[in-house]
């Protein structure tokens, strides 16, 4: 082969390069749970549209960069021309960057949805050991409210109704431990460290933290209560009385506003800080029972320029894997013996596959196979269905 030389042509032997292996953290996906994911796909994009979000796309190439929130993590390549681009690692940047271009003037607040691949080079992310999977999301651009903050909230819990998802709403607000931290005069690496040691939920590291920087006891008593603040509305009463500053309590205020426009059970985490490094508002995740990954996560943030934005996104393999006891089976497929009947049976809204033989003992072995129960054919009557008996060989006729 031209331009290669005969080392890099000679094929590997190792496992994951032979004939048959793909890429760890990839996956095949087959049926049935590829119909189940396109009719979940179709679902979750008709709740979105009912309220007001409009479809965009993206594309799967971006131009590689530095500030790009995922940009460690993200696959890189260079084209023909030497510029360095990236595969999606997640939407909201790309759609950032698609409002900005596109929609610089609204109008706002601009609803929008998407959906499609993302890739991330990293197999130990939070998003387990996939290195390509499926999203769905919605970001609402150019409006900062509580009343936007709960119409979020609002979607993401009617998104887990449509899918069928039982999941519970956590909700966090970064902005509050950074106003703690700040308030306890702690900058730098020294906040940063401590923001870390607070989202992993280590008292002990905190502790040692705060002592190594001399902070007092009344304020390591402070900080080493930020692990604790979880739970349900008594949280925001523990956080009131715990940080008197004044961004902490705006901050309070206004994860009250939002759960009372909300209205249903919430669950509040105030100990979230370093995990959402853009996010510079409420933040939530859903978790569903059984899977220690969230099914959905989003928050608000600011886009370059300062417009302000907020969505979420939902893991279509992550609810795959939530509806995993409670997927519905495939639907019936009949084997159409001549194209006629095979468009009276779609007709009837029945799957029809159409025969390609007359050899009725091939026909069996291959029905026998695939699953099929019934054959249909076209009659002056109407449409007539062979119910087949594999145990004995024998069928009967019914017609339509």
């Amino acid at each position: 082969m031209p331009g290669v030389s005969s080392s890099a042509a000679r094929p590997s032997n190792r496992p994951s390069a032979r004939a048959g292996f793909i890429p760890e953290g990839t996956r095949d996906v087959l049926p049935p749970e590829w119909s189940q994911r396109e009719a979940l796909r179709a679902r979750l994009s008709a709740c979105f549209s009912a309220w007001g979000y409009r479809g965009v796309e993206v594309p799967a190439l971006e131009f590689a960069s530095a500030d790009h929130p995922q940009d460690a993590l993200a696959f890189k390549l260079i084209d023909s021309g030497g510029q360095v681009l990236s595969l999606r690692s997640e939407f909201t940047t790309a759609v950032g960057r698609l409002v900005r271009s596109r929609f610089p003037q609204g109008p706002f607040p601009l609803r929008l949805q998407y959906g499609g691949r993302l890739w991330l080079r990293a197999l130990n992310s939070e998003l387990g050991r996939l290195r390509e999977f499926n999203q769905m999301g919605v970001e609402l651009i150019g409006v900062q409210t509580a009343q936007s903050d709960a119409e979020l909230l609002h979607l993401a819990a009617a998104a887990l109704e449509t899918a069928g998802v039982q999941a519970q709403l956590e909700v966090g607000y970064p902005g509050f431990v950074d106003a703690v931290l700040e308030d306890a005069g702690l900058n730098g690496e020294a906040r940063a460290a401590v923001h870390d040691a607070i989202d992993r939920k280590s008292g002990a590291d905190v502790d040692l933290l705060a002592a190594q920087h001399g902070l007092s006891g009344a304020v390591r008593g402070t900080l080493h209560a930020l692990t604790d603040l979880y739970g349900g509305p008594e949280v925001l009463d523990a956080a009131q009385a715990l940080a008197p500053g004044l961004r902490a309590q705006e901050a309070v205020a206004h994860l009250r506003r939002v759960a009372a426009l909300y209205g249903g059970p919430l669950l509040f985490d105030l100990g979230v800080s370093r995990r959402y490094g853009y996010y510079t508002g409420l933040t939530f995740r859903a978790y569903s029972a059984g899977l220690n990954q969230p099914v959905l996560g989003g928050g608000r943030y600011d886009l370059p320029g300062g417009l302000p934005g907020a969505g979420f996104a939902v893991g279509l393999e992550r609810l795959m894997q939530a509806l995993a006891p409670v997927l519905p089976p495939e639907p019936e497929v009949v084997l159409a013996l001549d194209l006629a009947s095979a468009r009276a049976a779609r007709a009837q809204g029945l799957h029809a596959e159409l025969a390609w033989t007359d050899d009725t003992a091939e026909l069996r072995a291959f029905s026998a196979a695939r699953g099929i129960r019934r054959w249909v054919s076209d009659s002056p009557s109407g449409l007539t269905f062979t119910e087949l008996a594999f145990t004995d060989l024998n069928s009967t006729e019914v017609t339509a």
